[in-house]
């Protein structure tokens, strides 16, 4: 293997069909990397989320902070004022976004959130 790397080196002529294929070979990767590069790339797109998808992943947050907020003051890391008063805005926001997902869901079967315990006994 060696006598022919020096029998090569001491011809002192290059190799035509070697050098073309090294130049062919450059070329192509050439062409392959700009299409790689400048190719548009396939962009996941995820469903739009709807009011009500949102509403139910924010109540899902609220009851982990509580949760947090429970086992902080249980280790001594809050107040009393301080935990009643951050216990209270949050059980005021799961009330609103509760009484919110309740009114789409009603909006979503049909029913009008105002006149639904109206229609109770009404006949069709």
């Amino acid at each position: 293997m060696n006598l022919l790397l020096i029998l090569q080196m001491s011809s002192g002529q290059p190799d035509a069909s070697n050098s073309s294929f090294i130049f062919f070979g450059c070329i192509l990767f050439a062409i392959a990397l700009f299409v790689y590069i400048f190719s548009p790339s396939r962009v996941e797109t995820s469903e739009e989320k709807s009011r009500l998808s949102f509403l139910y992943e924010r109540k899902d947050q609220i009851y982990e902070n509580l949760r947090d907020l429970n086992f902080e003051y249980k280790a001594g890391k809050l107040s009393d004022s301080d935990f009643n008063s951050m216990r209270d805005s949050m059980e005021q926001e799961a009330a609103a976004i509760l009484a919110e997902i309740d009114r789409l869901e009603k909006l979503q079967n049909g029913l009008n959130p105002l006149r639904g315990s109206q229609n109770k006994g009404a006949r069709a």
